[in-house]
């Protein structure tokens, strides 16, 4: 399936300007990086809603137990 994208002038002449210099197609450039934005967006909300359903069934700590984790661990940084 293709698609036809408009991206802005800047942009177009950094990926024209890497695909020169990698020897590799624009669309194969903008491809790959469209992919990887797509990765880490998906990570991201996969995160936050098992986050969500974590706190939805009280699996959560206070905020004090919180600092008292991290006071720890910058003791143990130092």
């Amino acid at each position: 399936m293709g698609a036809t994208l408009t991206i802005r002038g800047d942009l177009a002449k950094r990926l024209e300007s890497l695909a020169r210099v990698t020897h590799q197609s624009k669309s194969a450039l903008a491809s790959l990086a469209i992919e990887d934005f797509l990765t880490v967006q998906e990570w991201q909300i996969r995160a936050i809603n098992e986050g969500i359903a974590a706190a939805d069934k009280g699996d959560v700590v206070s905020h004090e137990d919180a600092l008292d984790e991290l006071k720890r661990w910058s003791t143990r940084a130092s």
